[in-house]
């Protein structure tokens, strides 16, 4: 019969006969795999580890693929008591609201979603906070780290006493070791600061997804128990230091910022504490200050920076922290580390001004010479320029080219006379970080921001004078 037919009509006829077979199969594996999650109960402990069996709804689907994620609906409204997560506040993001005369903001809802960040999956608002704050009522403490950093929560908070937000890097396994850790914090700590105020998010590698990623929608309200989680104990080895994986700083700290609800945000590290009463005090200030804020001139707010002994318990006032300077239990961050670093313009007179009642503006400051290193960290808001996310914490100078941005484009920094941010007790010394040193990954990193980032930046920033990134 195919002899009647010619080769090219043969040939044509079997390519259609193969793609036709592919269809069926594909087909016949799709139905099959349609019949077993539809005909199947759910299985009593649909993960691997006991970990998650603890805290996530075992009656709903919780195992999803990234593609499953990316169609997830958000949560129904209900009351926060009776709710398993805080439910979105319905916003009418067509309503302003006023911080001063000249400064508005609108609300923004704080949604769970899901997306890729160039090499990165990202789980926004995956637990969030149990109390919800309008742009203008707070300021947004916008900080990461991993699951073994989630300790300094609840110091900071207590000293801080707002909202937060915290991207929390989780590759493969972390995960769950993560959630775990969140938990914890949330439900077994001395208050209720850490459930109320903080909200996480979650990012992993592409190249490094959990095994399971559960839906947050199935979180259960309560850790069934308060024993410490096992990847909090000391012979605990991580899945990113088991694998040498790099951190991604400049990813967290972008995560974190863009996911605030309030105009001002705080980026900042979270073994960083601040000064108490900050929130109301610099809310305070730009109200009584609202015809000297009008113009146009960007600007950030800074707060000065300090390290204190192990085991000494932290200042909770200027006048506090001077008198621990004197005898050397307090001294300027990274003093042995990195001085030009942290160097603030005007930092003897910072310390030598009269404290005053409240927050006021000390000086103001430019990122040029002799500061053309600093790193200053600062209230500001999302207008800022973001971190640049090529940079590794392990490479160093991650904040360089952030910094560097702002001095193009004329920011102005002021310097705020009794704010201050104070380390986590323990001075470094280079000593104690040299373990922490990676000598290879500083070098490539100053050749990618030698060769690739410095020239890109002045050809979208352009020139000033002045403006250096080294």
């Amino acid at each position: 019969m195919l002899s009647n037919i010619s080769p090219a009509r043969q040939k044509l006829l079997i390519r259609l006969s193969i793609v036709l077979n592919l269809c069926l199969l594909l087909y016949l594996s799709l139905s099959a795999g349609w019949n077993l999650t539809s005909g199947s109960s759910p299985p009593s402990l649909p993960y691997g580890r006991a970990i998650l069996n603890q805290y996530f709804d075992k009656t709903q689907p919780i195992q999803e693929s990234l593609s499953d994620v990316k169609s997830s609906s958000p949560l129904p409204q209900s009351p926060i008591s009776q709710s398993k997560s805080p439910s979105p506040k319905q916003l009418l993001s067509s309503k302003p609201y006023f911080i001063s005369d000249s400064v508005e903001c609108f609300d923004k809802p704080i949604n769970f979603s899901q997306s890729m960040r160039g090499k990165y999956w990202v789980l926004y608002n995956y637990i969030r906070a149990g109390k919800h704050f309008n742009c203008n009522q707070s300021i947004t403490y916008t900080t990461h780290g991993d699951f073994t950093f989630l300790d300094n929560l609840e110091p900071l908070l207590d000293r801080w006493r707002g909202p937060i937000s915290v991207a929390v890097y989780a590759p493969g396994s972390d995960l769950e070791d993560t959630i775990d850790a969140i938990l914890y914090y949330r439900d077994c700590t001395n208050s209720s600061l850490v459930r109320d105020l903080a909200t996480f998010h979650i990012y992993f590698d592409l190249s490094h997804i959990p095994a399971q990623v559960p839906r947050q929608d199935s979180l259960l309200d309560k850790r069934p128990n308060c024993v410490v989680p096992e990847g909090l104990t000391a012979n605990t080895v991580s899945y990113k230091k088991r694998l040498g994986l790099v951190y991604p700083v400049n990813v967290a700290r972008n995560i974190a910022r863009v996911s605030s609800s309030t105009h001002f945000v705080f980026p900042s590290d979270i073994e960083l504490y601040p000064s108490p009463n900050l929130i109301p005090d610099f809310l305070d200030m730009i109200r009584r200050n609202d015809k000297k804020l009008s113009n146009s001139q960007p600007r950030v707010y800074v707060n000065s920076i300090f390290e204190i002994e192990k085991n000494h318990s932290l200042p909770n006032s200027k006048s506090e922290l001077i008198r621990l300077m004197k005898n050397n239990t307090v001294i300027p961050f990274h003093k042995n580390v990195c001085p030009q670093c942290h160097k603030i313009p005007h930092s003897k007179e910072w310390l030598e001004a009269k404290v005053k009642p409240g927050l006021n503006v000390l000086h103001i400051g430019k990122r040029i010479k002799p500061f053309q290193h600093w790193e200053p960290i600062y209230i500001g808001t999302n207008q800022e320029p973001s971190y640049d996310e090529r940079l590794s914490w392990e490479g160093r100078s991650d904040k360089m080219a952030q910094g560097f941005k702002l001095c193009l484009q004329n920011y102005q920094f002021h310097i705020l006379d009794n704010a201050f941010l104070i380390h986590r007790p323990g001075i470094k010394t280079k000593k104690t970080l040299h373990s922490a040193i990676n000598l290879k990954k500083i070098s490539a990193q100053n050749e990618l921001l030698k060769k690739i980032i410095f020239p890109e930046i002045k050809k979208l920033y352009g020139a000033r004078k002045g403006c250096e990134m080294f």
